[in-house]
């Protein structure tokens, strides 16, 4: 009886959350969910962000550490109409994106782009958007890539702190695919906004 209590009042909480204005956010073990027409509100356990993406959604952690790592990659995997949604971050060791006099603009592109000039060559592929970008005051890089009829890969890195946060989104070309890649790029927000100088 109680969980049954526990559950419901988790889930007024959420409803609560998801008619806001700002996000409210309710803290869980791992992450939390709102669901909003098929779709869910992904929020990490440490509030630092959240994100939306198509129902269900799969979380996977991999304990695998590359150079720099703090700690396990978390993930999350969905699929709308046959599109890949993944969303990931990993935390960095303090001060990893600085040391060193390291540029966030170059490890973001790094990151960002990596092996996808040898993926996705260019006689084969057309790189619509490449370049640097910001979301809330925080580095990151864009690479939007297409191929000849129209189909894309869209991909978002951003830095925040020592956090690399890494979006990936497929859509056919199309008005239905594309409005809904461009709904989960755009719905990644951070807790924190960093104030330009």
């Amino acid at each position: 009886m109680k969980f049954v209590i526990a559950l419901v009042l988790s889930l007024l909480s959420l409803a609560a959350a998801a008619r806001s204005p700002e996000w409210q956010m309710v803290q869980s073990p791992n992450w939390q969910m709102a669901q909003s027409n098929d779709w869910q509100m992904i929020v990490s356990r440490d509030l630092r962000f959240q994100v939306s993406m198509p129902a269900p959604v799969e979380q996977t952690t991999s304990p695998e550490k590359e150079t720099g790592h703090a700690g396990a990659r978390v993930a999350w995997a969905a699929k709308l109409d046959q599109e890949m949604f993944d969303f990931d971050f990993v935390d960095y060791d303090a001060g990893y994106f600085t040391a060193g006099g390291r540029d966030a603009k170059v490890m973001a592109r790094e990151l960002g782009r990596g092996e996808a000039e040898r993926a996705f060559p260019r006689p084969q592929f057309k790189f619509v958007l490449d370049r640097h970008v910001m979301h809330q005051g925080w580095d990151g890089y864009a690479l939007d890539i297409e191929d000849a009829n129209g189909a894309a890969v869209m991909m978002r890195t951003f830095i925040v702190r020592d956090r690399l946060y890494r979006l990936l989104v497929t859509h056919k070309g199309d008005a239905k695919t594309k409005t809904a890649a461009q709904r989960f790029i755009d719905s990644l927000k951070f807790a924190e906004t960093r104030q330009q100088p």
